[in-house]
């Protein structure tokens, strides 16, 4: 069994974690292992994420190596595990590993997943008189500082023709965010699936405007490249990312089933779980890490960098690894369509 190592009543803010993977939220490991063999790839992971996918379909039998899985609350802590090397590989979104390469973190993107960003979303509450993107103008808005729903903000924002500096942002993790949403303390609030099907579903919100068209719904495997330069490690790795994929096309054709697992690991109501699969997870399919990837995340990144939030100018490119593609499609490739996104 994996060790609680947080109170029963955060688990489901930590939880909720998955898609933007950002904020400053602190790491803990879990004890699980699978397989067997005398090889161990050390693997971090989120709650609900690719542990439970890939045991849900059946992914986790017959491996001639072990799995040793980390359990972490976000992106940023497991990207710094795997630049201390105490994690081989792990998944993140789009935004952490921008940041990690900003710090020079040595790590290396392996794998990447493009799904839809309808999850992704500015929510503003039901009687709120804001009806487009360009009223945000002098608004609050709630945002988790460096997640992926921090840049669909400025990116949402440019599109409609306004800067960070048109609106005042509150930094707030989820947990708070959503607090101070319900209790009316913001005008709005960017977040990602769950959390946004959870604010629907719920009635306690609507949706202004999503990420759409806007971000590039892209999720990473992030490996460390001292295991990349070990040649079991890096065979290992290979077949991990097989099963994730094969796991990834699972879900899209079982999506009740992984819903009430994924509602049973994270401890999401199953009407949530459900909604976010449909709008969310069942559009995710497995893509190339390719020059199309590249731009798009030398763009976010050189979007931090001029909000001097990002140090210095990261090269994207340095921090990627296309040993894994083989016939993939294209990152741009738009996943198959899921009832009611």
């Amino acid at each position: 069994m994996r060790r609680r190592l947080v109170p029963a009543a955060l688990l489901l803010p930590f939880a909720l974690l998955l898609t933007a993977c950002g904020g400053n939220a602190s790491a803990g490991t879990g004890s699980d292992t699978d397989g067997k063999g005398s090889l161990t790839l050390d693997v971090g992971d989120q709650k609900g994420g690719s542990e439970a996918i890939l045991r849900a379909a059946g992914e986790l039998e017959n491996l001639d190596y072990k799995i040793k899985w980390s359990t972490f609350t976000s992106g940023p802590p497991l990207l710094e595990a795997v630049n201390a090397e105490a994690v081989d590989v792990g998944g993140v979104g789009n935004t952490p590993p921008v940041f990690a390469a900003g710090a020079g973190s040595k790590i290396t993107v392996v794998a990447a997943f493009h799904g839809t960003s309808k999850g992704d979303a500015i929510l503003v509450p039901h009687d709120s008189r804001l009806t487009k993107p360009e009223q945000l103008k002098g608004r609050s808005i709630a945002v988790a500082q460096g997640s992926s729903a921090n840049y669909q903000l400025v990116a949402s924002l440019k599109a409609a023709g306004l800067s960070l500096s048109d609106v005042d942002v509150k930094y707030l993790q989820p947990a708070d965010a959503l607090a101070a949403f319900t209790s009316g303390k913001v005008d709005a609030w960017a977040v990602w699936d769950p959390y946004t099907s959870q604010v629907l579903l719920s009635r306690q919100g609507r949706i202004l405007t999503t990420g759409d068209g806007i971000t590039n719904g892209l999720t990473f495997q992030v490996a460390a490249p001292s295991a990349l330069r070990d040649k079991k490690k890096a065979a290992a790795i290979q077949d991990y990312l097989a099963r994730l994929r094969r796991a990834t096309a699972w879900v899209h054709d079982h999506q009740e089933e992984w819903a009430k697992v994924w509602a049973k690991d994270t401890g999401l109501p199953y009407d949530v779980a459900l909604a976010s699969v449909k709008r969310t997870n069942a559009t995710r399919i497995p893509v190339a890490v390719d020059k199309p990837l590249i731009a798009s995340e030398q763009e976010i990144a050189d979007t931090f960098t001029e909000l001097k939030i990002i140090p210095k100018r990261v090269d994207f490119g340095d921090f990627v690894d296309t040993r894994y593609n083989g016939d993939l499609p294209p990152s741009t490739t738009e996943g198959p369509a899921s009832e009611g996104s």
